[in-house]
């Protein structure tokens, strides 16, 4: 089997201690070529080599957007696609700061037990195929979002780049600095799913394709609960940004056995598309990098696209 490992030297939770670990790991079982991303971009470089040679499998030892930036470095979009492409494997193994798309397949958030895992996975020759979502020419894996979702990545990207850790204490107070900041704007949004009535008036919108797709600390959060990997896209869109509906909605999304249901709340778990428009731009955010603002996004749900090295869905 050639593998290759993708480290992101710079990811919030990985350090060299771990990385050897992970590479002689996979170094007695495999024939290993490690790679460490120097640059933004870099991971889908690597990536798309990974696939140009024929590797059998891609480790990825980063964050979320370093996962991201590899699957669309090596997946062809259905558009385009002819089944000529060379499709490596995918393993992941924890190392930015939220680790949602590891922590959403069953894989352990401490590096050092998921390099167990994906060993022992390897040896019984156990891979899992999971679906993904489409924005417009972009896959993502498990979550996108228009509005504040995307305000809040955005804003986040920024205290990142002034040097400052993203820490799931500085996500909760950019996102209370960024509801407050929207709360007194005119929703604009419109979401078109078919099947429905279009919804207008939307303050803010998730497109997600697993549940949870995000946490709070070790508390997942459910927007979607019956969205699966193995099913179709999860749609919740807002239409009221007033304080106490939406600490009472909060409160659903944090409870364990979570349905959150409201009148200023369209929610469908298994949609296999949706259209979201503005007249004004609108931020995006795609598995939690700020992606940039626009007009229309369509959302498609591809289903068994993508080969894992994961545990299997209980």
């Amino acid at each position: 089997m050639r593998t290759l490992l993708i480290v992101n030297p710079n990811a919030t939770s990985t350090t060299p201690e771990t990385r050897d670990l992970l590479a002689h790991a996979l170094e007695s079982r495999t024939q290993l070529t490690v790679a460490h991303t120097q640059h933004r971009g870099h991971a889908a470089e690597l990536a798309q080599w990974a696939s140009t040679n024929e590797m059998d499998l891609i480790v990825v030892h980063g964050g979320d957007g370093t996962v991201n930036e590899t699957i669309n470095g090596f997946l062809p979009l259905p558009q385009v696609d002819d089944g000529q492409v060379w499709r490596p494997r995918l393993g992941v193994i924890p190392g930015g700061s939220a680790n949602v798309f590891a922590r959403a397949l069953g894989i352990s958030p401490d590096p050092v037990t998921a390099t167990n895992q994906l060993i022992d996975l390897l040896t019984v020759n156990r891979d899992r195929k999971i679906g993904l979502g489409l924005a417009d020419d972009r896959w993502f894996t498990f979550s996108a979002g228009v509005g504040l979702d995307a305000d809040v990545c955005e804003a986040i990207d920024a205290s990142r780049a002034n040097g400052h850790p993203a820490t799931p204490a500085r996500y909760l107070r950019t996102t209370v600095r960024q509801f407050f900041k929207a709360k007194g704007k005119e929703p604009s949004v419109r979401v078109q799913v078919p099947g429905h009535a279009p919804v207008d008036e939307v303050h803010y919108a998730f497109v997600t394709n697993t549940s949870p797709w995000t946490y709070l600390n070790a508390t997942p959060v459910h927007t979607n609960p019956g969205t699966t990997f193995e099913a179709g896209l999860g749609v919740f869109a807002v239409r009221s940004m007033d304080v106490v509906p939406t600490l009472l909605l909060a409160r659903q999304l944090l409870a364990a056995d979570g349905n959150p249901k409201s009148r200023n709340l369209f929610r469908e778990d298994d949609v296999p598309s949706v259209r979201i428009e503005s007249p004004v731009p609108i931020g995006l955010q795609i598995d939690g990098d700020f992606i940039g603002k626009r007009n229309v996004v369509d959302f498609t749900s591809v289903p068994g696209v993508l080969e894992v090295v994961a545990p299997q869905p209980r």
